[in-house]
């Protein structure tokens, strides 16, 4: 059973969208993920989030640009965590879609991640799901500490051939 939706406002926030999705399948985590525009189907968005919770899922992740009161909307009829991913566009460069996920009303809570962050929020769904599940929480502190340990090997071989040299070397 999904414990995280995914939710996108378009099929073109998918390229976007999918590294939520990869977090998730790499932490083994379920997921269900669709579309639903908060503007044009608002009855599918209303629905999708007040059935949430008795179909399993634990988190919502929504992405959504220009607009995006996708996140916004959903939160407003489910009392699961919301992750807003603001979408980058090519108006006003995602400022839009920042702005309208950030400034959500006292009471409708949407944590926000950065402009095309899906990874992170798929990573911030992990943590959130790893405050009840040790499993998934000692998952998390493993990768983790795969990122500690790339940047100290980076370190060391930057350091052992000089910038130049390591430049070259990576191609």
């Amino acid at each position: 059973m999904a414990r995280v939706g995914i939710v996108m406002g378009s099929d073109s926030d998918l390229p976007i969208m999918k590294e939520a999705a990869e977090v998730l399948e790499e932490f083994a985590v379920d997921f269900e993920i669709t579309v639903i525009s908060a503007h044009r189907t608002p009855v599918a968005a209303e629905e999708y989030a007040r059935t949430a919770e008795e179909r399993g899922l634990e988190i919502i992740i929504a992405g959504a640009g220009k607009a995006a009161h996708l996140a916004g909307v959903l939160a407003a009829y489910t009392p699961l965590p919301l992750i807003g991913v603001p979408i980058k566009t090519s108006t006003l460069g995602g400022a839009d879609s920042l702005y309208s996920m950030v400034q959500m009303p006292g009471g409708v809570p949407v944590a926000t991640v950065a402009l095309n962050g899906a990874k992170n929020a798929g990573l911030l769904a992990v943590q959130i799901l790893g405050t009840a599940d040790k499993k998934l929480r000692d998952k998390f502190k493993e990768y983790k500490n795969r990122m500690a340990e790339k940047v100290t090997e980076t370190a060391a071989a930057l350091e052992k051939l000089g910038y130049q040299k390591y430049l070259e070397e990576r191609g």
